[in-house]
């Protein structure tokens, strides 16, 4: 892989190692500062440490060696399996857990978990991410649908694109939404002030987010959230752009949170047209304990 980067005016003085973790998604400092040292990331050609403080202008060149591949290994990890047929996985994730294996989390993810269960999962997203048609976040819980074969695989994301796939999520939010319904419809794409989050951008991609709220606390609302498109952190941005952060959001939220690991984001309901058949399939799953224990606390203070 080899990028590069022009330092503009914003990132005046800052040291190196810091603004990489910004612009390299995905990369920690320590890793960027092993690049620094192995002189896989240079300054105007030249190399530099980890302490340099970049100046507007200076272009930022990076070539980093392909990672060895990971190993994935069947790991057994009881997982909640809500249906299965010889095509088809719906699971109910729980919060804390990784859909599939990365550099940062090898081992103990739902992929791990499933290659135990099934055996036989499809290989269009090759050997890290069997199965995997869409993922929902390390701390969201909820249901995910899972390709057992490539055909299924292939139909699943074509009604994903198409957006036939019907998905519904619950969420806490921050503060009194006013409206019962509304519909935000704003292009998601990468924060260009923190290269590790995502935010309502221009030239970003389409994302459409529609909702209605289920009830009203004191401060903060309970909202059914139906996804259009599938963007990254797609709730997560559209609520925070509107001025309502999910409860409990480390990356979008207020820092101060509910005592909640995580943000209190539910994958409640998933519909689909089965790949092999044409039948509807519609799957609904309550949310766990830590966000209902969060509704009571919240209405035993009304």
């Amino acid at each position: 892989m080899s990028e590069q980067y022009q330092v503009v005016e914003r990132d005046q003085s800052k040291r190196i190692d810091k603004l990489l973790t910004e612009i390299v998604e995905d990369a920690s400092r320590s890793q960027i500062q092993s690049w620094l040292k192995d002189k896989f990331v240079l300054v105007d050609g030249e190399a530099v440490k980890s302490n340099y403080k970049v100046q507007e202008g200076e272009l930022i060149s990076w070539s980093i060696p392909e990672p060895e591949p990971l190993e994935i290994k069947a790991e057994d990890i009881p997982i909640e399996i809500v249906y299965e047929d010889e095509d088809v996985v719906v699971v109910n994730k729980p919060s804390g857990m990784v859909v599939h294996p990365s550099a940062g989390h090898p081992s103990g993810t739902l992929v791990n978990a499933l290659l135990f269960h099934c055996k036989d999962l499809s290989g269009i997203n090759g050997v890290e991410r069997p199965g995997i048609v869409h993922r929902i976040d390390k701390d969201t819980s909820g249901l995910l649908m899972v390709a057992k074969n490539d055909k299924a695989h292939r139909s699943l994301v074509e009604q994903l694109q198409n957006k036939s796939v019907e998905r519904k999520y619950e969420a806490i939010v921050h503060g009194m939404i006013a409206h019962e319904y509304g519909t935000i419809d704003a292009p998601i794409g990468r924060d260009p002030k923190d290269r590790q989050k995502m935010a309502v951008v221009e030239g970003g991609r389409e994302a459409v987010t529609h909702f209605r709220v289920l009830k009203h606390f004191q401060d903060f609302t309970l909202v059914e959230c139906k996804l259009e498109t599938g963007r990254t952190h797609q709730i997560r941005v559209h609520m925070r752009y509107i001025n309502h952060p999910l409860a409990g959001d480390p990356k979008y939220g207020p820092r101060k949170t509910w005592g909640l690991d995580g943000q209190a984001l539910h994958a409640k309901s998933l519909g689909f047209e089965h790949p092999r058949t044409g039948e509807w399939k519609k799957f609904e799953v309550e949310p766990p304990k830590d966000f209902t224990d969060m509704i009571t606390f919240l209405e035993n203070r009304e």
